[in-house]
């Protein structure tokens, strides 16, 4: 228990008199860790936090890699720096050993501050020396530990840059044929390119996106041969899934065929999640939930495609590219969605050489000073909007509906029409793409006016809705004609379900097996909705597992 006699023998304290010390006695908490464990990790909530005992290890992740900061000893206080600046965590807070911490929640300590003038001297020199040593830990690491060099026109390049950038690999591209990113070009002997030079200077030539997880230390292999849970797919219902599933004891594996946060993961922003009151961009979300997950030791392996689901008696094996299975008591299917391809006889050519399908962030910088293109009258291509009009010299949305509104937030619609380089083209529909071996121009089809439009441009993003890819379940699971997967009340009517009890809600024909998110027949397809069925998945698989005769909880 926190004493004033306790706060009286604390250096920091000594200015306060015996009134403000029973104040702070009152309203701190005793906080005891043991050895590893985290008192704040970064992006935490912070609070203030005075050593009493023990050792704290300062740490944080720069340039993808954890570099020490400090060692807290009794007597540190920390914690008024994102305080002061309303701010999430910036550092790890780890007990070296036995640890015991003064904690103040915000408003107490900026009473406190208020209360004594010498208090808060200290606390600010203490921050002022903080700063600094965060300032010469960021500015003393390597600023770009990957390079990349390719073309801009070449699809493995572009398929590179949409990997690492979706895995929050810290990487810095560079075009031989671009004369300003030319110039920082390292020496590097003729070869054939995309080529991927590792922060030990090695060289990679022309490596697959497997290698490079690989070698930049991203897990491309299971490492159990059996999972309590295992989840396909890595959207925001797959990593929600994820994180209750560890968070509750699960043995959890998520498989991934490219990177965390699915079709989410590549919205610009997302300014209606429950939360975050200024939004987030789709990366940042599946950044901390993917952190979440792994924080509470889920498995996260990626560039592995599930070839098969196998259903058995007693547990299910879940069949991955390259021959490899695991067995899994519970699966989930988080696949989500794909986007829709533009259903135009030269799409396939130019992807990725002028034509995108979703916001592929990577592409903004290429979008300077440009008049950009984009389809679709959804959030996404909205959200999109707005990102690339921070850098485009104009963005064009084209729409087939007569209004913007019929498909898209009005808070969105609102911010896109006061935004004076955003276009927004209703009754619109492209008909053809011209260029050769880039895009360079579009014909734009006025479906009120009956008239075509020929308009130059090297930059056109595609987002018109998605589809699922869930050919490979067969006839596992029973799928709509559409390919989305039947859950709960989905199976009686088709005479689908086995067993005598009734199916729980998100469970499929396969008992056992659940289905989330887009993928989902009947889902609502928002990142909020595919959240809560991730989590309430892992609450119906405790509730599976306590029915069946060799689950866990029989």
């Amino acid at each position: 228990m926190i004493t004033p006699e306790l706060l009286r023998s604390l250096a920091l304290f000594a200015s306060l008199d015996d009134a403000a010390l029973q104040a702070v006695a009152l309203e701190a908490a005793d906080v005891r860790l043991n050895a590893g464990e985290y008192l704040v990790q970064e992006g935490d909530s912070v609070a203030f936090f005075v050593l009493l005992e023990g050792q704290l290890d300062v740490s944080k992740e720069v340039g993808g890699v954890l570099q020490t900061l400090d060692t807290y000893g009794p007597g540190d206080s920390f914690g008024e720096l994102p305080l002061l600046l309303g701010t999430s965590a910036t550092v790890n807070l780890r007990a070296a050993g036995a640890v015991r911490v003064l904690q103040l929640d915000g408003p107490d300590f900026l009473a406190l501050l208020a209360h004594s003038e010498a208090l808060a001297a200290t606390v600010m020199a203490n921050m002022t020396r903080r700063v600094r040593n965060l300032q010469r830990v960021t500015l003393g690491a390597p600023v770009v530990p990957t390079l990349l060099v390719g073309s801009a026109d070449d699809l493995r390049c572009f398929r590179l840059r949409e990997f690492l950038s979706r895995n929050q690999v810290a990487f810095r591209w560079l075009d031989p044929e671009s004369p300003v990113m030319a110039c920082d070009l390292p020496p590097l002997e003729a070869g054939p390119l995309p080529a991927v030079i590792l922060p030990g200077g090695e060289v990679l030539r022309q490596p697959d996106v497997q290698e490079v997880a690989r070698r930049v230390g991203l897990q491309v292999e299971p490492h159990l041969p059996e999972y309590d849970v295992v989840i396909v797919g890595g959207g925001p219902a797959g990593l929600a899934a994820a994180v209750y599933g560890a968070s509750e004891g699960l043995c959890t594996l998520l498989l991934d065929k490219e990177a965390p946060g699915g079709q989410a993961g590549t919205s610009s922003r997302i300014e209606n999640y429950l939360g975050f009151p200024t939004g987030l961009s789709g990366a940042e979300l599946s950044a901390r939930a993917l952190r979440q997950a792994r924080r509470f030791g889920a498995e996260v392996v990626i560039t592995r495609e599930v070839t098969a689901l196998e259903p058995g008696e007693t547990g299910h094996t879940v069949v991955l590219d390259g021959g490899d299975r695991v067995q899994a008591q519970n699966v989930v299917l988080a696949m989500g969605v794909e986007w829709r391809k533009l259903p135009l006889p030269d799409a396939g050519r130019f992807v990725g050489r002028g034509l995108w399908y979703g916001a592929a962030r990577t592409e903004a910088p290429g979008t300077r000073g440009k008049d950009v293109y984009l389809i679709g009258g959804g959030n996404s291509a909205g959200q999109a909007a707005m990102f690339f009009s921070n850098y485009a010299a104009r963005v064009s949305i084209l729409i087939r509906a007569d209004r913007i509104e019929q498909g898209m937030s009005q808070y969105l619609v609102a911010q896109l029409r006061v935004r004076p380089n955003v276009r927004i083209c209703e009754h619109c529909e492209v008909t053809a793409l011209r260029g050769d071996a880039h895009l360079q121009g579009l014909t734009v089809h006025h479906r009120d006016t009956g008239e075509d439009e020929q308009v130059e441009t090297d930059s056109l993003f595609v987002l018109i809705g998605a589809d699922a890819r869930t050919d490979w379940l067969g006839r596992t699971v029973l799928r709509d004609e559409r390919g989305y997967v039947c859950s709960g009340l989905d199976l009686a009517p088709q005479n689908a379900w086995p067993l005598e009890r009734d199916p729980f809600l998100l469970e499929t024909s396969v008992p056992g097996v659940f289905v989330v998110g887009d993928v989902r027949r009947g889902s609502i397809k928002r990142v909020a909705s595919g959240v809560g069925e991730g989590s309430m998945s892992i609450a119906l698989i405790h509730q599976y597992l306590a029915l069946e005769p060799g689950g866990r909880n029989a």
